[in-house]
């Protein structure tokens, strides 16, 4: 919200040499968020004067151009010229070339003079052009800075105005006026008026407050007016669309009489273009009151005006001049010949006021902020008037708007108020607070007395009456829909009486609390895998039909892969929420290497969405009342399980080349080494197997399974995968289910006692079939070696000449230990031996 000074020094006891710098720094005292100062005189200097044309010579040129050699009175006749300067002529006459054609001798022009400055730092001086020498240029709207205008020059008889040669035009066009701008929150609409922040200027600063509210004299009604009907058949959450509607009538307006300089002035600062007289006198009065207001050609309207909602296949031009189709639930302001316009958000082009206009209805109406929100959203049109009705406005406002819109459409405009006016619906008024004396101390800390609480209650608006038994009750002012309980009229004592009055005090962290066993487990992993080497990297959740169908499932199909769809994607390109994490952190991969970083190690970890029968309902519920048990339960069935799941991806290598070694290539072996080291840092173990998945290698590939269940993959990327990706040939990745892992994982994890006793290492090869896993023969080797095993290594693969067809040779390291005494080899070898025959028995394994 922009707040000229002029504007709102007619409220206030503003001081006159007061900057919008001051009035934002009292304004941040009661709450409210400075924004920006907009001043145009920052970009615009003098001498800039009003010019009187005397003479005006066309002169054809060859280039086809004709330009106009002027002469122009800059100072009041018969006297000398005040103002000094390189090119300024001391007879008050200036010669001046110009090339507009749209003006005649004794029109009174803005001139601006050598030494003047104009935005875009364009300075004027004395040039020779057109064989002259041009001492000013005669200045358009657009030039001046204030307006778009750029065909023609600004005739002040246009605006009204005849001021004498010499005149100060910054003044008199009202450019040396200013303007705060300051942030409104959603809970404060009050604040998008001259009127609510002239009234939080005076709760700031504790000086008088005239309400322009107050101002206006609603007449009395002489007849009724414009037929208007309230008929909301399908109200939002039962609340009507619109509750009052006000109508008044004036008669014989001139609709081409100029706007005013001193109204232009604030719309232009306000942030607001000036358009015609009675479209300004409409915005005017918004900005002042805060109550958006309409204007209708009278001539233009057919039969009663009716508030009700958007007919199937209604289609409505707004006054953008675009063709809009309505939806069901858009109130609309309607006559017998269809849509008028989109109640609160903006009017139709149909009944437009125009040059045309003579008889015009005033519109002043008090709108449901749900429903003007929902269709602003729906038609994506963010207007002035949406801004405030969908944060509330004051009720009772719709009739002295009104009237405040005829009385200016009387007064600038010459039009008669034909005294009619229809004022429909009862409008609902803010309920009584019951608030507890103690209630203010007990929530800030500040010990307030009950003459400061029901001052400060009373200086918003507010009805305050005492009660027995230390409660106020608490009427609060129809401007503000924001004080609902008793907890919002605490923070506007605390507000006015000074938020630096509360004092700083850390709460106290309560006993017994801390991270939850999850938490705990998750940062163990992440601090590990980044102590490993690997980057933590973040994606987005949304991916493509063809990503969730490759990475999400091992095997191909011809099914549909199942997954939840997004009503409304970010992305055409991506519908669907990932069941797999691969997809964008290998989106993360590529992007790096693309970069030139060839060496990467990076992990994520995150929530995968798994589709269950249900998803989501089929109606989603309203806001404004708490739904039932029923509701809710059918909600959280809808919702997708959401397992948290880890991923890892690697490619080049490590490390990386050196002076005289080296690096080693990152493989399938760093993804599953990665699977491990997860489970380690959890406490638990993966059973590691020979797998297969669609989007690895078919003969690099690890199915990661724990208590049986299958719940990852890990090994190098299949060659086509990793080249339709524009990714490494190598590329390697795991992903493993997180949270099974997590819940699996020990409350406590049990150190084991280290023996001081020396091991015995023995190694042993087996002949097995080609096709046997050797983390089979590994776990089956294990078993069979008892407690005395230490730990056991496979080192040697081999198949070929000395080894049969269909056969392979696997040797592993076993290393005894007992933890209280030296092992002896009898012993060591009793183990072996006792594991050698396990394997025989199951495996058929014949040591070699």
């Amino acid at each position: 919200m922009r707040i000229p000074l002029s504007w709102i020094r007619e409220y206030t006891q503003f001081p006159a040499d007061a900057t919008a710098e001051d009035l934002m720094a009292d304004l941040v005292k009661v709450g409210l968020e400075e924004e920006d100062v907009h001043r145009p005189s920052d970009q615009l200097s003098g001498p800039i004067v009003v010019g009187e044309v005397l003479e005006k010579h066309p002169e054809p040129q060859k280039n086809g151009k004709t330009i106009n050699w002027c002469q122009v009175r800059v100072a009041p006749e018969g006297q000398p010229q005040p103002l000094t300067g390189e090119g300024i002529d001391p007879s008050g006459v200036q010669g001046i070339v110009c090339g507009a054609h749209n003006f005649e001798v004794g029109d009174k022009v803005i001139v601006t003079l050598p030494g003047a400055v104009l935005p875009g730092d364009f300075r004027i001086t004395p040039r020779k052009t057109y064989g002259h020498v041009s001492a000013g240029m005669i200045a358009s709207v657009r030039e001046l800075g204030i307006g778009e205008d750029h065909d023609g020059i600004l005739v002040l008889g246009t605006l009204g105005l005849d001021p004498e040669p010499g005149t100060d035009a910054i003044e008199l066009l009202g450019l040396d006026d200013s303007a705060a701008e300051i942030n409104v929150t959603p809970d404060r609409g009050y604040a998008f008026s001259i009127r609510g922040v002239a009234r939080e200027y005076s709760h700031a600063t504790a000086t008088s407050f005239t309400d322009p509210a107050s101002q206006v004299t609603v007449g009395e009604v002489a007849a009724p007016g414009y037929e208007v009907v309230l008929e909301d058949h399908a109200p939002i959450y039962g609340t009507p669309g619109c509750d009052s509607f006000v109508a008044r009538t004036v008669t014989g307006v001139n609709p081409d009489a100029p706007t005013p300089t001193w109204m232009a002035s604030r719309l232009r600062l306000a942030g607001m273009r000036p358009i015609s007289l009675p479209v300004d006198i409409s915005n005017y009065v918004m900005l002042e009151l805060g109550q958006p207001n309409h204007c209708y050609d009278a001539d233009k309207l057919s039969g009663a005006i009716r508030v009700r909602r958007a007919q199937p296949g209604e289609k409505l031009v707004t006054l953008d001049d675009k063709e809009r189709e309505l939806h069901a639930e858009d109130l609309v302001i309607a006559d017998d010949d269809g849509a008028l316009g989109i109640a609160g958000v903006m009017g139709g082009a149909r009944a437009e006021v125009s040059s045309s206009t003579s008889t015009i209805v005033v519109e002043a109406a008090h709108f449901d902020p749900i429903s003007v929100g929902r269709s602003k959203r729906r038609h994506r049109l963010p207007s002035e008037a949406a801004k405030r009705f969908e944060r509330g406005v004051d009720p009772v406002l719709p009739a002295i708007a009104a009237q405040r819109v005829a009385d200016l459409l009387v007064e600038l405009a010459g039009g008669t108020d034909a005294g009619t006016v229809t004022q429909v619906g009862d409008p609902a008024l803010p309920e009584v607070i019951e608030l507890n004396t103690e209630l203010p101390q007990r929530l800030t800390g500040v010990p307030y007395g009950l003459d400061q609480i029901t001052e400060s209650l009373s200086a918003i608006g507010a009805v305050v009456e005492a009660q027995q038994s230390g409660v106020l009750k608490v009427t609060p002012p129809s401007w503000r829909p924001d004080l609902t309980f008793p907890e919002s009229l605490v923070e506007e004592i605390a507000r006015l009486v000074g938020y630096d009055q509360i004092p700083s005090r850390l709460p106290v962290a309560p006993a017994g609390r801390g991270l939850t066993k999850a938490q705990q487990r998750r940062r163990q992993v992440y601090s590990g895998l980044a102590a490993a080497g690997l980057t933590e990297v973040l994606s987005y959740p949304f991916l493509s039909e063809e990503a969730n169908t490759l990475f999400g499932r091992p095997e191909e199909s011809e099914e549909p892969m199942p997954v939840i769809r997004l009503v409304n994607p970010i992305a055409s390109q991506y519908p669907t929420l990932r069941t797999s994490i691969l997809p964008g952190l290998l989106d993360a991969l590529r992007r790096n290497v693309s970069r030139g970083f060839g060496d990467l190690a990076l992990f994520e970890a995150g929530s995968v969405f798994l589709p269950g029968e249900q998803h989501g309902t089929a109606e989603i519920p309203g806001i404004g009342a708490y739904p039932g048990e029923q509701v809710i339960a059918q909600l959280q069935a809808g919702i997708p399980h959401q397992p948290l799941h880890v991923a890892a991806a690697f490619a080049g290598q490590e490390p990386a080349d050196q002076v005289g070694q080296a690096g080693r290539a990152r493989d399938w072996a760093d993804a599953v080494e990665a699977a491990r080291k997860v489970a380690e840092l959890l406490g638990v173990q993966l059973d590691v197997q020979q797998g297969r998945h669609q989007a690895f290698h078919p003969g690099r590939t690890a199915a990661l399974h724990f208590d049986g269940k299958l719940i990852g993959f890990a090994g190098e990327l299949h060659p086509k995968v990793a080249a339709s990706l524009d990714l490494p040939a190598r590329t390697s990745a795991m992903e493993l289910n997180l949270e099974v892992l997590i819940d699996a994982s020990p409350d406590q994890v049990s150190a084991e006692p280290i023996s001081t006793f020396p091991p015995t290492t023995q190694d042993v090869a087996l002949i097995v079939d080609e096709d046997l896993p050797a983390a089979t023969l590994k776990s089956t080797l294990v078993e069979g070696a008892g407690e005395l095993l230490e730990s056991i290594d496979l080192f040697d693969v081999y198949s070929g000449t000395g080894i049969e067809d269909g056969k392979k040779s696997l040797a592993y390291a076993l290393r005894f230990r007992a933890a209280d005494r030296t092992l002896t080899a009898e012993e060591a070898s009793a183990a072996r031996s006792a594991a050698v025959e396990l394997a025989a028995q199951r495996h058929s394994a014949a040591q070699r």
